[in-house]
């Protein structure tokens, strides 16, 4: 089973369309995902059709500590859905626990979920301690990135806080990153993603996904790109994304 993270700070560079993209992706190609929404705006879910409905999720979890599997929803065929929950806020305020209030995900993971091929975390664009939850229960991390010069900052300043993170948990963590509204007849997006290429050598994932309309209109209809244009850039582009993934293949 792999556990990753999806994870940037920055907004509007596709992290829950690239969770949501890989997760249904990889459950078509014949895997067993589960997606776990840690943003307790939980877009995770209403990309995926869900309105109001997953009052309860890991909220539950993390704040009550019920079980992990008492909160899983089947929402496709080999995809299931663990939704944020309508107190996953809450998290980050929580006082008790000390150092423990950020290993309280990896502990529920414990021994569960084993059958799956892939945990997939869509997590909030903070540093908080939903975030740290999640890297403290992940061995690979995928950073979407999108095709600006002001995302290479963001890219180096979230490398550096991970190697903060993995000094403090004695491991390293696989880093990917996913170039995202990628536009290929801009000299500035090639320039980006060569430029990152060459600082993060052996973690660009090789197929940029290109800007798209539909990717941006899908969420809005509870249907992944997978369902809303199958035969467009954006499917294809997530497909063969998730497949650099499954066989790390990077440019």
């Amino acid at each position: 089973m792999r556990r990753i993270a999806v994870m940037n700070q920055k907004g509007g560079v596709g992290k829950t369309t690239t969770t949501l993209s890989l997760a249904h992706a990889l459950a078509l190609s014949g895997r067993r995902v589960t997606a776990l929404d840690m943003d307790p705006q939980g877009h995770l879910g209403k990309g995926l059709g869900l309105n109001g409905e997953a009052e309860q999720g890991l909220d539950e979890v993390l704040l009550d500590g019920v079980p992990l599997e008492d909160n899983v929803l089947e929402v496709r065929e080999r995809l299931r859905l663990v939704p944020a929950g309508e107190r996953l806020a809450e998290v980050e305020m929580v006082a008790q626990g000390g150092a423990s209030r950020g290993f309280r995900l990896n502990e529920a993971l414990q021994g569960k979920m084993d059958s799956e091929d892939f945990i997939f975390i869509d997590c909030p664009p903070s540093a908080g301690l939903l975030s740290m939850n999640a890297l403290f229960a992940v061995e690979e991390v995928v950073v979407p990135v999108s095709s600006d010069y002001l995302a290479l900052h963001g890219v180096s300043r979230f490398m550096m806080i991970l190697q903060h993170i993995e000094q403090a948990l004695n491991r390293q963590m696989k880093v990917w990153i996913a170039l995202t509204r990628y536009q290929e007849r801009r000299r500035l997006a090639r320039d980006v993603r060569a430029t990152l290429a060459e600082y993060f050598p052996g973690r660009v994932l090789a197929t940029p996904v290109r800007e798209s309309a539909a990717l941006a209109e899908c969420p809005g209809h509870g249907k992944t790109i997978f369902e809303y244009q199958r035969g467009g850039n954006g499917a294809a582009d997530y497909r063969q994304l998730a497949d650099d993934l499954a066989t790390a293949r990077t440019v």
